[in-house]
């Protein structure tokens, strides 16, 4: 034997302690080597979603840097990798998929929200113009007196248009950023009208009101549409779920059932042609399922 019972346990022992630091090196190298160059495509790809995130979260008034988050998101993917190299975890890529969109799932769900509270806002925001109107000429003056009437998160794009307008941008170029900012079309439509009916001339006031009148109903058939829908939507949720729940009992109840689709190319034509059945029979359901008003 090469290596006496005693050697041989110090041996087993060495390489017990020796390699999760070896693999936590070797990904670490591997990691570093991906990044080190700086016009290679992992370093484009993250200083693009450092920019996109910090604009987005820019737009939802979060003045945190997007760099730290980024950076937590990578520490959080290599924590995870090592820990599965290390010991084994069966549902990794679950908590690696959570890590991974965490920012995005969040920041997208944020910001429909706030579009949700803007557009609900948006018609006492246009009445309120219309009677700071009645009082004053200026339509500058009167925007900026809303800043102080208006709830968040209105508010805090009424008072960045007005700190715009206060470093030189004229009142259309603020009113254009803050619809550009906002992404809503029903903000698109009240800021036309708002500058529409200032190019035009005539009662701006009454122009206010009819259109803050249009926009209420509006939103009132959004929501009649959204309750019709909402049953239907509950629907698509459940028949689109079932393919997956079935898959998953009947291989609970007789462990390899599904076992021969994962031999040969007939097997994983019949796989590949019933995702692409179950993905088209969802978009096409969406489609339908989408009211324009």
């Amino acid at each position: 034997m090469i290596f006496s019972g005693l050697g041989l346990s110090q041996f087993t022992e060495w390489l017990r302690i020796g390699a999760p630091a070896l693999i936590t090196l070797a990904m670490f190298i591997g990691a570093y080597g991906a990044s080190a160059d700086d016009g290679g495509p992992v370093v484009r790809l993250y200083l693009r979603y450092v920019a996109w995130l910090n604009l987005q979260l820019r737009h939802l008034f979060v003045f945190y840097p997007a760099r730290r988050i980024v950076l937590m998101q990578l520490c959080g993917v290599y924590a995870v990798l090592t820990f599965q190299a290390l010991v084994g975890f069966e549902y990794w890529w679950a908590l690696l998929l959570v890590v991974c969109a965490g920012p995005t799932v969040w920041v997208k769900n944020e910001r429909a929200k706030r579009l949700r509270a803007i557009d609900e806002q948006l018609d006492g925001f246009m009445l309120s113009l219309a009677n700071a109107l009645k009082s004053t000429p200026s339509i500058g003056s009167a925007f900026q007196s809303l800043v102080h009437v208006t709830q968040p998160p209105l508010a805090q794009e009424i008072d960045l248009a007005v700190k715009e307008m206060k470093v030189g941008s004229s009142l259309d170029q603020s009113l254009l950023a803050m619809a550009a900012r906002i992404g809503s079309r029903q903000v698109d439509s009240a800021l036309s009208a708002i500058l529409i009916g200032r190019q035009i001339g005539g009662s701006l006031p009454k122009v206010l009101e009819e259109t803050a009148n249009s926009l209420r109903e509006m939103r009132r058939l959004e929501g009649v549409v959204r309750t019709k829908t909402a049953e239907a939507k509950f629907q698509l949720i459940t028949i689109a779920s079932l393919p997956v729940l079935l898959v998953a009992g009947a291989n609970q109840f007789s462990p390899g059932y599904f076992k021969p689709l994962t031999h040969g190319t007939m097997g994983y034509t019949i796989i590949a042609g019933c995702l692409v059945l179950w993905f088209g029979a969802i978009i096409m359901a969406r489609n339908l399922l989408k009211v324009d008003i």
